[in-house]
C-alpha cells in the first residue's frame, strides 16, 4: 500500500540532504524528488549515482543551513 503522507522534514529540489540513518549513514547528496510513494525520495550522491532513500533518513546538511558554521 502507498502512502500520500510524508514521514519525515520536509525537503524541496536542490537541498542538499545527508544520510542520518541507515547503512550509507553519512552520505551526502542533492535532494531530487519524492517518489510516488512519498515515504521514499531520490537523492543524487556525491559520486553522481541517483539512489532512493526512506525520508526518513534524511536530514539537511549542516552545510546548507544559513548561518551554521562549524
Amino acid at each position: 500500500m502507498m502512502s500520500t503522507r510524508t514521514a519525515g522534514p520536509t525537503f524541496r529540489e536542490g537541498d542538499e540532504v545527508v544520510l542520518a540513518q541507515g547503512s550509507y549513514q553519512g552520505t551526502l547528496g542533492v535532494f531530487l524528488r519524492l517518489k510516488q510513494d512519498v515515504n521514499w525520495a531520490d537523492i543524487t550522491e556525491r559520486n553522481g549515482d541517483v539512489r532512493s532513500h526512506p525520508v526518513i533518513w534524511l536530514a539537511h546538511s549542516a552545510s546548507a543551513i544559513p548561518g551554521f558554521t562549524n
